[in-house]
């Protein structure tokens, strides 16, 4: 059999007025490249013709593939089953909402075949409403102020993977939004492009205040995740010192008030905040002990870190 070159996942939901438009663009690129392709589409829960529209395609074309979801499971969800299915070499994600130009898939392959294990694009200038640029930008800052410095534009869908880079990435939530934070926590190389980024023609915008709130629960994970996932101890035996120490000092405190300046302190409050930080600290202690002992379950038969390359 021969083996696919470029796998390109397209999630969709409510589309059914771009996909096959999307379609048509995606297939005179490809074809010019010359190499072997397959198109992935996950049709999100739609509730429109999505569906019925893709299946008009896959009559006429077999390199396509269709996943449905039985309701809406969110992008992260749809990308991470499109990624589990593709078989190319270099996977491509991009929307289905005609905003992401298919004329850019050939400058994503250049750049990737630099040495880059992910390009990633960049919307230098958006064709979206005031508000969700708003919104997208107070999420950037935020993102750089909590996981430092990665991309410019982490919520820009239109990236290009090695196969190897994305297969070993595990997504829910709103996840997709924090991939190449992940692969450079790993050690992959990522570079990025800046793209054309069209206006809506069809449909409106899923991007609210809603994702925005569970797209910053989902960095807190994966900030913890990053740096604690290993030693969690690190986090929560930390914590825990730094509580039983202030519980102590409290109570030395107490102490010296006692017996040097006969001061009563039985009915003190500051007695009932030194016992409560104290217990709190050892409780925190013996979570992160215990915690750690998890995380070394559930490496036993995996590594968390990335092996490039092995010379015999």
């Amino acid at each position: 059999m021969e083996k696919t070159e470029i796998s390109v996942v397209i999630p969709a939901c409510n589309e059914e007025e771009s996909v096959i438009l999307l379609y048509n663009e995606l297939k005179k690129n490809l074809d010019k490249l010359n190499k072997s392709y397959e198109l992935i589409f996950i049709d999100d829960g739609s509730k429109d013709n999505t569906f019925k529209q893709l299946k008009i395609i896959k009559v006429k074309d077999d390199r396509l593939k269709i996943i449905k979801f039985r309701k809406n499971f969110g992008q992260t969800a749809a990308l991470d089953a499109g990624f589990r299915l593709a078989k190319g070499n270099i996977i491509i994600s991009l929307d289905s909402d005609l905003q992401d130009n298919p004329d850019e898939i050939s400058r994503f392959l250049n750049k990737i075949n630099e040495g880059f294990d992910v390009v990633c694009g960049w919307r230098i200038k958006r064709n979206d409403s005031l508000s969700k640029k708003l919104f997208s930008r107070i999420a950037n800052l935020v993102r750089f102020v909590i996981l430092g410095r990665g991309v410019n534009d982490s919520g820009c869908t239109f990236r290009a993977y090695r196969n190897y880079a994305i297969k070993d990435i595990n997504l829910f939530g709103e996840m997709h939004r924090y991939i190449p934070y992940l692969l450079i926590w790993k050690g992959f190389k990522i570079s990025e492009i800046k793209v054309i980024h069209r206006a809506r023609k069809f449909g409106k915008s899923k991007y609210g205040l809603k994702r925005l709130i569970k797209g910053f629960l989902d960095m807190l994970v994966v900030k913890f995740w990053m740096q604690y996932s290993i030693r969690p101890v690190h986090l929560f035996g930390a914590f825990g010192l730094l509580i039983t120490f202030l519980g102590f000092i409290i109570g030395f405190y107490l102490l010296v008030m006692k017996f040097f300046y006969a001061q009563s302190i039985a009915n003190r409050p500051l007695l009932l905040l030194s016992v409560l930080l104290i217990i709190l600290g050892i409780q925190f202690l013996i979570f992160g002990l215990l915690f750690d002992i998890l995380i070394k379950d559930y490496y036993k038969d995996k590594r968390y870190y990335n092996v490039e390359a092995i010379i015999e």
